[in-house]
């Protein structure tokens, strides 16, 4: 007979195991009051789960944001990510709506973090997700808290348009050349200089990219930033307040779940108050400014002809993660970084790539003889330029396959047709300076 071998398995010590516990806290940002409450959260919640020995401490995740959509944190989605991940058991929080403040957001988390065993629990409402009554009870407080939160948002609209009506500034900021002062907007002389110099510039035919450019030239410094852009620019010219008249309700928020700021295209009434605060411009030269910016654009659309290459929209700098752009030398066809191309290689030192280096890379990673427009975007999801002539193809099956291509030497890179145009080019340089 043979003898019976037992052999005990010691689970004591996965039973022994501590709840890995971490906190996520959210406050609205920009307030000193805001943010000290945020640094209070996250050192109560530090001591608190320290202090249990039953728990380990698995951090703190904390977002100073202006919603409760899960879209617009960081951190929250980080903290999503560790559950996933293994690395958080339990999750504590003060409320439902610091949590999410949509119920269909709050349920829809709460749910996917049941499914993997993690529980979150609102100091608040007491409610841990993973009991029995859980979910109940959080739909029903989160719908609460949903229609609170619509009702605060209702009535705050309700105010901010009866000041409107009354003239009244709410809210709004600062803008280069004024400080916001007791909802009055306060000149600033030496920032009114540069506001002054922008108009003179565009005046005399700059466009927004060369005034960047020669405003950092000279070390104007921005506002709020450390160099220039465009979109700064455009946003000057085309304020209407440095006339000395204010546009109140330019914009609205979308609903008091996503906040997400439109322009108000007749939604909503607008008021315009007269010399509310002293002028930077005259109303002629914005007026100006905007028909030259007007007839510019209506050039440029005339002119613009859109052509679908191959790799429109599929090629991106590995550096800056910009797209890339077709262009047409005397040679040849290249795709450059857009934004190396606009800032230059200080900004951005993405090399330009051949066309046909394109098309000899794409044939070759997907095996065919002659390249195809359409099977190439059938296959293909991104194709990302690396340093040192690197292609990284991105595939549609999930597969990223490395590509090297080398640059030909110029002897063989030329075509006659080429060469006879150089040599055309050559005879007309000569013709002039004769």
């Amino acid at each position: 007979m043979m003898e019976k071998t037992i052999t005990k398995l010691d689970v004591l010590a996965k039973l022994a195991r501590k709840t890995k516990v971490a906190a996520y806290a959210r406050v609205s940002v920009g307030k000193d009051a805001m943010l000290h409450s945020l640094a209070t959260q996250i050192s109560y919640y530090k001591k608190l789960i320290s202090e249990n020995n039953e728990w380990e401490f698995a951090g703190i995740y904390a977002d100073e944001a202006l919603t409760g959509t899960k879209g617009s944190r960081a951190e929250f989605q980080q903290l999503l990510k560790d559950c996933r991940t293994g690395k958080v058991d339990m999750i504590i929080t003060k409320s439902i709506s610091r949590f999410a403040r949509n119920t269909v957001t709050l349920l829809k988390v709460v749910r996917e973090l049941k499914a993997i065993k993690v529980d979150v629990f609102f100091e608040e409402q007491n409610i841990h997700s993973l009991s029995e009554e859980g979910e109940m009870i959080l739909t029903f407080f989160a719908t609460f808290a949903q229609e609170e939160s619509r009702s605060v948002s209702e009535n705050m609209k309700w105010r901010i348009r009866k000041d409107f009506a009354q003239g009244i500034m709410w809210g709004g900021k600062s803008c280069l050349g004024y400080r916001l002062k007791n909802k009055k907007l306060i000149l600033v002389p030496e920032e009114a200089e540069i506001v002054r110099l922008i108009y003179q510039l565009y005046i005399d035919g700059s466009g927004d990219e060369q005034i960047c450019k020669q405003l950092n030239l000279l070390g104007i410094k921005p506002k709020s930033k450390t160099r220039w852009y465009w979109s700064t620019i455009k946003s000057i010219l085309s304020n209407y307040n440095y006339t000395g008249d204010l546009i109140l309700q330019k914009t609205y928020r979308e609903n008091h779940l996503s906040k997400k700021r439109k322009a108000n295209n007749g939604e909503f009434d607008k008021y315009i108050i007269k010399d509310n605060h002293e002028p930077i411009i005259s109303k002629e030269l914005y007026y100006k400014v905007k028909r030259i910016r007007n007839k510019r654009l209506d050039k440029i659309k005339s002119n613009k002809v859109v052509k679908d290459y191959a790799f429109s929209g599929m090629i991106r700098c590995g550096l800056c993660k910009k797209g890339y752009t077709h262009k047409t030398t005397h040679y040849k066809e290249i795709w450059t970084c857009s934004y190396s191309s606009k800032r230059g290689k200080s900004e951005c030192p993405a090399k330009q790539v051949p066309n046909n280096k394109l098309i000899e890379a794409s044939n070759y990673i997907l095996k065919r003889a002659q390249f195809d427009k359409d099977f190439f975007k059938l296959k293909v999801e991104l194709v990302e330029v690396m340093p040192e002539n690197r292609l990284i193809f991105h595939l549609k099956d999930g597969n990223d396959i490395e590509y090297l291509w080398k640059h030909n030497s110029r002897s063989k890179s030329w075509t006659p047709e080429m060469r006879e145009q150089a040599r055309i080019r050559a005879l007309n340089q000569i013709k002039g300076c004769v």
